[in-house]
């Protein structure tokens, strides 16, 4: 089936070099934040180096969904069957969700009490987006885009759905809606929600709408990304500091610039991603054409995000065990037990610039595994699995 696409603006086996430059920046600045869990540095504070450490870090989950739909409508493009391509993202989709709650959610604690915690994190929620952007690759792909924007711009309506409903229902509908939006209500027993359906989806099925821009001709398509970007940026910039300058002055109030920059993430609010997704897309044009040996180190990453992802937590959290017992003496497993969610006494906790050690030592060994596997993927293309990793 026809995606719709005109077959003659590119090559169908080519690659876009800004897509996998800002997917390696981005797993890069993940495994800052990874690094930073196992530390014990809380998510907080105000204080500028613990502060950017953390925000830098923001742009991730926007940047990685985003593109994640982007890639969708053009391998869609590649193939040119929406059968196909709905079919890919709904198994891929399954796949991601099954690793988030067996494979990844044991390298997080090393452990098996899957009864008392099991998380629905960022792979979760990534599989979940891919499954519903399968029932939505029928359509054109401006209206998938389209209903993107809705959905971030008007994600706030989503938490009256199980208020709308009779008291009896509310709880028991509730506990399932958590996955979709908070609602104030309670998750199921066990279950922690860090990443909710809602915003996520919506910025999958934008990047989905957006993919088509990567078609255009180069000029135009170097105007749109700056437009869009730019014009994101100035959203968030002139809305967030309104808010700010309307709040009262507070003694102990943190400086305007950690107001401006300390926006919701979870639930991503729309300044959130305007914050985050603004940069990312005005960066586009200029991760086109950026060279260097760095350039090359993040492309090796982006071409294998997944099996970086994989890797990378249970490297970070031998990492944290490691440096342990070179500090303590002794392996504190115990402070992991429900990661991402540490519990590390305050005199325990790493400095900036040991957590910083740590992360370049890991980024290090995790190149040269990605750098085999991307030579092993590329030498290997009867083996269809690997598409999916």
């Amino acid at each position: 089936m026809d995606v719709g696409i005109n077959t003659k603006t590119i090559s169908s086996d080519k690659r876009f070099q800004s897509l996998d430059v800002l997917r390696g920046a981005v797993m890069i600045l993940m495994a800052v934040d990874h690094v930073r869990v196992y530390s014990g540095i809380p998510a907080g504070s105000f204080s500028p180096g613990y502060f950017f450490t953390r925000w830098i870090t923001h742009f991730c989950a926007p940047s990685f969904v985003f593109f994640a739909g982007v890639s969708a409508f053009l391998y869609g493009y590649k193939i040119n069957d929406r059968k196909k391509l709905a079919s890919f993202l709904l198994t891929r989709g399954l796949m991601l969700v099954v690793l988030e709650l067996t494979f990844i959610r044991f390298c997080w604690t090393f452990n098996f009490d899957y009864g008392s915690f099991l998380l629905a994190g960022v792979i979760w929620m990534l599989g979940c987006c891919m499954i519903l952007l399968s029932a939505l690759v029928s359509l054109k792909p401006k209206v998938v885009g389209i209903i993107g924007l809705c959905i971030i711009f008007l994600q706030s309506l989503f938490a009256f759905v199980p208020k709308a409903l009779p008291l009896a229902a509310r709880v028991p509908f509730g506990r399932f809606w958590e996955f979709i939006y908070p609602s104030g209500l309670e998750a199921p027993h066990g279950v922690t929600v860090l990443y909710v359906l809602v915003p996520w989806i919506g910025v999958m099925a934008a990047g989905y709408g957006f993919g088509n821009i990567f078609l255009s001709d180069p000029i135009k398509s170097r105007k749109i990304c700056l437009w869009v970007g730019l014009s994101a940026i100035t959203l968030f910039l002139v809305i967030a500091s309104f808010i700010i300058i309307r709040q009262p002055n507070i003694p102990g109030t943190p400086a305007f610039i950690f107001r401006l920059l300390n926006q919701t993430k979870y639930p991503a609010s729309p300044l959130f991603l305007c914050m985050t997704l603004g940069p990312a897309i005005a960066l586009i044009p200029f991760a086109e054409k950026v060279k260097g040996w760095f350039v090359r180190l993040l492309i090796i990453f982006g071409r294998v995000p997944l099996f970086y992802y994989l890797l990378h937590i249970p490297l970070i959290h031998l990492s944290a065990l490691l440096v342990d017992y070179i500090r303590e003496g002794a392996i504190n497993s115990e402070w992991y037990a429900s990661a991402p969610y540490t519990w590390i006494p305050e005199e325990h906790r790493w400095t900036l610039s040991l957590l910083y050690l740590v992360f370049i030592i890991d980024v290090m060994i995790l190149y040269f595994l990605c750098r085999w596997y991307s030579k092993y993927k590329l030498a290997h293309p009867e083996k269809r699995w690997l598409k999916y990793i």
